[in-house]
């Protein structure tokens, strides 16, 4: 690098640089790396994704487990909207709460896939809490770790039908 780039980056950088040796600017935070592509979701698009998702709609909430209206139970939601398989169409992760349905874990998710021509899919659903990893099965898919109670959990990969049992871990390692 030219001494003068490194004077000028020099000259930039160190004041901020004393000022927080000193004690007198915030400490500099870690940045998360963003997010997934969002897509916006029109409420056709909700009402669609839910539907696919096996939900009915009753008294203006989404109900898809069967839950008898006990005190814990949470309606359905969609949690996450993104392109997960890079097709330029959105996938939409649905959760619900309930122990009466989902036992400890107390919740459980379903997966819906929206096609070129607006049509949402039923990809997976279960009980659990899912994270999407970085490994990928058939189609660019990724790999899905459905966690709950324990410390050994379930990674299903998409198969080119279904997701489908793949491997167990924890952390990021098997066992």
């Amino acid at each position: 690098m030219p001494a003068r780039a490194a004077r000028l980056i020099a000259s930039r950088i160190a004041p901020g640089l004393a000022l927080a040796a000193a004690g007198l600017c915030a400490p500099l935070q870690a940045v998360e790396p963003p997010p997934p592509e969002i897509f916006p979701m029109e409420p056709a698009d909700d009402a669609a994704a839910f539907t696919a998702a096996g939900f009915k709609l009753a008294g203006g909430e989404w109900h898809g487990c069967g839950d008898p209206d006990t005190a814990a139970y949470i309606p359905g939601q969609i949690e996450q909207v993104a392109d997960l398989d890079g097709d330029g169409q959105p996938e939409a992760v649905i959760t619900e709460g309930s122990t009466f349905c989902f036992g400890m874990t107390g919740s459980g998710y379903s997966l819906v896939s929206r096609n070129a021509a607006g049509q949402w899919k039923l990809m997976s659903q279960g009980p659990g809490i899912v994270r999407f990893l970085d490994t990928r099965g058939v189609g660019n898919w990724p790999d899905m770790e459905v966690g709950g109670p324990g410390f050994c959990f379930p990674v299903l990969r998409w198969n080119g039908t279904a997701y489908t049992s793949h491997r167990r871990e924890y952390e990021g390692k098997p066992c």
